[in-house]
């Protein structure tokens, strides 16, 4: 055992059917942070080299990122300060990017009520069941709903851009690795904090393109992301309210 500071998640969380729908009935995650000692050896850094294409589903089943189509999350939070609504759907879209099929995840956010970005983010999984980011259209959106910028697109195969594990298969305290590559624009990396039994999972974040910025994210497996916030440089917060099921 060696000394550190590591976040402390009480878990509170349900699961309930109501025409069709998955609610999660209280709060997702009660938060506090603590001085105790990590209890777990660390493991290699380092994104792999990508697998060869035949090895590529469309079909995300890792436990702690499981992405079925026709599910739908709604998340609520703060977006720089001003309280928001993240709808998030698995689509039954699929696209071959860099010859890998791939995915379609779509996600509107709003802020304040309106709607302020809408993203489509596409995702793989290989044979070992690394979930795999393979780019992003993105867009930010003014008052009237036009276009004001697409800052942060990219994709796999394109100007450079190269894909990165999002999701371990078996996350271990201690793995990194880069998510996504596109230089200047695509650099968010990702550190596996603590993993609490075989249920919850917290990430860390970052890019080096804003500096001083650190994000977590918190997993519960068969559900996937519950809980994601800005530890450091922002004031960023969302929490799974409700899930409905593809």
């Amino acid at each position: 055992m060696t000394g550190g500071h590591r976040t402390v998640i009480f878990v509170s969380y349900g699961h309930g059917r109501h025409d069709e729908r998955e609610n999660v009935k209280t709060r997702t995650l009660i938060i506090c942070t603590a001085l105790i000692a990590f209890g777990a050896a660390t493991a290699a850094a380092g994104t792999p080299r990508r697998p060869p294409n035949s090895s590529f589903s469309a079909n995300v089943t890792n436990p702690w990122l499981p992405f079925k189509p026709g599910t739908r999350s709604v998340f609520t939070g703060i977006k720089n300060g001003k309280p928001s609504r993240d709808v998030v759907n698995v689509t039954h879209t699929t696209k071959k990017i860099d010859g890998v099929p791939c995915v379609a995840i779509r996600d509107l956010l709003y802020v304040r009520g309106r709607l302020e970005e809408r993203t489509t983010d596409w995702y793989s999984q290989d044979s070992k069941g690394n979930v795999w980011y393979f780019g992003e259209n993105t867009a930010e959106l003014d008052r009237q709903g036009h276009v004001t910028s697409t800052e942060g697109t990219w994709r796999t195969g394109v100007h450079g851009g190269k894909a990165g594990i999002f999701m371990p298969a078996h996350p271990r305290v201690g793995q990194s690795g880069q998510q996504e590559f596109l230089k200047g624009h695509a650099e968010d990396h990702f550190k596996v904090v603590a993993v609490f039994g075989k249920k919850l999972l917290l990430i860390k974040e970052w890019t080096p393109l804003e500096p001083g910025v650190i994000d977590h994210k918190f997993y519960v497996r068969g559900i996937g992301v519950v809980l994601e916030q800005t530890e450091k440089g922002g004031n960023e917060r969302n929490e799974l309210v409700s899930v409905k099921r593809g």
